[in-house]
């Protein structure tokens, strides 16, 4: 780990740029502008990787194959993984794992896992938070004390509200869920397995696998297919 002293390396034209662009490029790393790149010794970036303008990687990061990271982001104490874009957008001390992408405008700190072939796109913010497999947060989230399933979809506006005022509670989201837009999830809270919530529902009970709620406050009015 590198904290908060550690000295970046910028790509300035003097001696520092053109050892460090040698190594990337012998290594079949593309950056796009070096003068506005800054990348602290010992970065890892796999081959095929292209870092885009405005760019800061910092402390012990590593950053896998063919992956486009940037313009405009900042990646730091973090794990990359293979064929992963992360597009305008920041992670701290958290994970991304094979062909998953954020951005623009998404924010992934806190020790958190973004697992393979997640896309969380516009302004998608994921704290002290697991997701799992093919989850799909496309806009406008919070996403908080939770542990998600594979192959959930979160509809624009969804809320993980995880504070009530004393103490963050978890939320726990399992496999192949629907949250429809406007949702807020207050935890602590289990959404089974295949359930679905209505557009605008505030949830504050458990709801079974295969369930459908909706309202204010939420009540299961069906069966998730029907």
């Amino acid at each position: 780990m590198t904290d908060s002293t550690s000295k970046l390396v910028p790509f300035d034209g003097g001696r520092a740029r053109a050892a460090q662009a040698a190594v990337y490029a012998a290594g079949g790393v593309t950056v796009v502008d070096a003068a506005t790149t800054y990348i602290d010794d010992g970065v890892k970036i796999g081959a095929g990787t292209v870092i885009e303008p405005n760019t800061t990687i910092r402390g012990d990061s590593a950053i896998g194959r063919d992956c486009r990271i940037g313009p405009n982001a900042v990646i730091e104490r973090s794990k990359i993984g293979d064929r992963c874009v992360v597009f305008a957008s920041v992670i701290r001390d958290s994970e991304m794992q094979d062909g998953s992408d954020l951005g623009p405008f998404g924010h992934v700190r806190g020790g958190s896992t973004i697992g393979p072939q997640v896309h969380l796109g516009h302004s998608v913010e994921v704290n002290r938070s697991r997701i799992g497999r093919g989850t799909k947060a496309a806009h406008f989230c919070y996403i908080a004390d939770a542990e998600v399933g594979e192959n959930v979809n979160f509809g624009a506006g969804t809320v993980t509200c995880n504070y009530d005022g004393e103490g963050k509670h978890r939320t726990v989201i399992e496999d192949g869920v629907f949250i429809g837009s406007d949702s807020m999830l207050v935890a602590p809270l289990r959404l089974g397995r295949g359930s679905r919530t209505g557009a605008g529902s505030v949830v504050t009970r458990d709801v079974a696998p295969g369930k459908k709620v909706a309202g204010v406050p939420a009540r299961q009015i069906g069966d998730a297919g029907g």
